[in-house]
């Protein structure tokens, strides 16, 4: 019988935020795969947790990740921790499990901190609805690709920086999406823990005179709902009522849909349509 994949959350800064069933998961299992096992024996060793460790991280995924699978079949319970948060989110993880469902190996997750979800809570921003877009891409043509997607995105969004990058990507947003609403979360748990809510231009301005420090989390407002149905129906009337029907025949639609699609769309009666089309 093969053995569980463990993914275990660790502290994002705060050591009181480990979890008392991730710390006997890690006492229990048969290794532990962290990303850099120079970092994690801190950790270990402070809630004397004495397990094996081997490395499991961005350069070696997929070589280790067959070893570690091989382990789980022949039995072995293993847990995977990352530097800090979540496996699998913005760290690795996501081969490692893809690979043990392949092979038919139990994964399970042990919750605990995440850093997009705890800075997403603090902003003050929506949370009902909302894209995990993690760091942006460094290829210019990408990022800007990217960065196109975020402009027409009407939910939160939550991206991660590096402070040395902070005021580039503040940059790269005002230019792309315009002047939004924003937060930067700051040494999330700690004890300088800082939560800095303004526009993007301001807090541009702010992290040009304050240099920051410590790994940021940017919380950005999505595009208004309002605006993009306000946005759509200036393109449509734009169209002719008779090009605007022609478009929703030509897609294969009965006339009495269409109709009521051109109606919809241009915020009209069915009945304007209906007039507005009759043979003058």
């Amino acid at each position: 019988m093969s053995g569980t994949l463990y993914l275990c959350a660790t502290p994002i800064g705060n050591l009181e935020d480990m979890t008392f069933r991730c710390i006997r998961i890690l006492k229990e299992v048969d290794l532990i795969a962290a990303e850099d096992t120079r970092n994690s024996i801190k950790l270990l060793n402070h809630f004397d947790i004495k397990k094996p460790m081997t490395s499991y991280h961005e350069y070696n995924k997929i070589e280790k990740g067959k070893k570690l699978v091989e382990r789980l079949l022949w039995g072995e319970n293993i847990a995977l921790i990352t530097d800090a948060g979540t496996p699998a989110i913005s760290d690795p993880g996501e081969e490692l499990v893809g690979m043990c469902r392949e092979a038919g190996i139990t994964v399970t997750a042990i919750p605990g901190a995440a850093a997009c979800i705890t800075a997403l809570t603090i902003s003050g921003l929506p949370t009902r609805r909302f894209a995990f877009e993690a760091f942006l891409p460094t290829d210019k043509k990408e990022q800007k690709a990217v960065l196109e997607e975020m402009k027409h995105e009407t939910r939160t969004m939550v991206l991660y920086e590096a402070p040395h990058r902070l005021v580039r990507t503040l940059e790269a947003l005002f230019q792309a999406l315009g002047n939004r609403r924003i937060s930067v979360c700051r040494e999330l748990t700690k004890k300088h823990e800082t939560v800095f809510s303004s526009l993007i231009e301001e807090a541009v301005l702010y992290y040009k005179a304050h240099e920051p420090k410590g790994e940021c989390v940017i919380i950005i407002e999505g595009r208004s709902r309002q605006e993009v149905c306000a946005r759509e129906r200036e393109e449509w009337e734009e169209m002719s009522i008779g090009d605007h029907m022609e478009f929703y025949l030509g897609e294969g639609m009965e006339k009495k849909e269409a109709m009521k699609k051109v109606a919809k769309d241009r915020g009209v009666s069915k009945r304007e349509i209906y007039q507005a089309l009759l043979p003058k």
